[in-house]
């Protein structure tokens, strides 16, 4: 099972928020690239980066910083947040990012997904948020009328790499993982899956291990981290 910190980005600092609701952060640091040398140190895989101000705004906001990030580590970044056009995925590939995270861009254009997937074959991610089996857009913000599994069936189709699914009504929270919602998910995709939303405990972790065998690739850990709750480095030597 891939462990992989969370570095979200608002206005300069790493944040973390509660149920994806703007105004809900607490500040962890001021400095987001020393947060990501530590988890590098720790010995992460892979970090995932959210410009939390491009995922409310439209737009990236802080570009240059998740540049900054990509060349002081080593290991690969994944980021997204208001990546909504061709132009912002290959202005991040070319700062050093591995994955691009395609969030309502991708939902709501599919001729720009497909685009982004033929371009970058095995580069992009799709990021579905979700409350119960509905995905939710603009950073969690509104709520849609499609559904994860309807909305996974399509990111499919246009040629995504990987699924980030997040519970944002868990998210933020330690309140753990809906495993059998998951479950129910996973084993329908066609491309591997990454959870995220609620871990608080490295139980929540070994709950999730039965599902390496249908496509859980990994998941996101964030406040938990944070927090002290887990530690990363006992984590992956133990799961990973």
């Amino acid at each position: 099972m891939t462990i992989i910190p969370a570095i979200d980005i608002r206005e300069g600092r790493c944040v973390r928020l509660v149920k994806g609701e703007r105004g809900s952060e607490t500040v962890f640091s001021d400095d987001p690239v020393a947060v990501a040398r530590e988890w590098e140190r720790c010995g992460a895989e892979l970090i995932h980066i959210v410009d939390l101000d491009g995922a409310f705004g439209g737009a990236p906001a802080n570009a240059e910083l998740i540049k900054q990030i990509a060349g002081a580590v080593s290991c690969p970044v994944q980021a997204g947040g208001g990546i909504r056009n061709i132009e912002t995925v290959r202005k991040y590939m070319s700062s050093g990012v591995r994955t691009a995270i395609l969030g309502t861009g991708a939902l709501e254009d599919g001729d720009f997904t497909e685009r982004a997937c033929a371009e970058f074959p095995g580069r992009i991610a799709a990021a579905l948020d979700t409350r119960g089996e509905m995905v939710a857009v603009r950073g969690g913000v509104e709520n849609s009328d499609v559904s994860a599994a309807d909305a996974a069936d399509a990111l499919e189709k246009h040629g995504v790499s990987l699924i980030i699914r997040t519970d944002i009504d868990r998210d933020g929270t330690m309140s753990g993982i809906d495993r059998e919602r998951l479950r129910g998910f996973v084993e329908k995709r066609r491309v591997p899956v990454v959870a995220s939303g609620g871990v608080s405990r490295e139980g929540d972790i070994e709950d999730l291990l039965p599902l390496k065998q249908s496509g859980l690739l990994g998941v996101i850990v964030g406040r938990a981290l944070y927090s002290g709750r887990i530690d990363l480095e006992g984590a992956i030597r133990r799961f990973s």
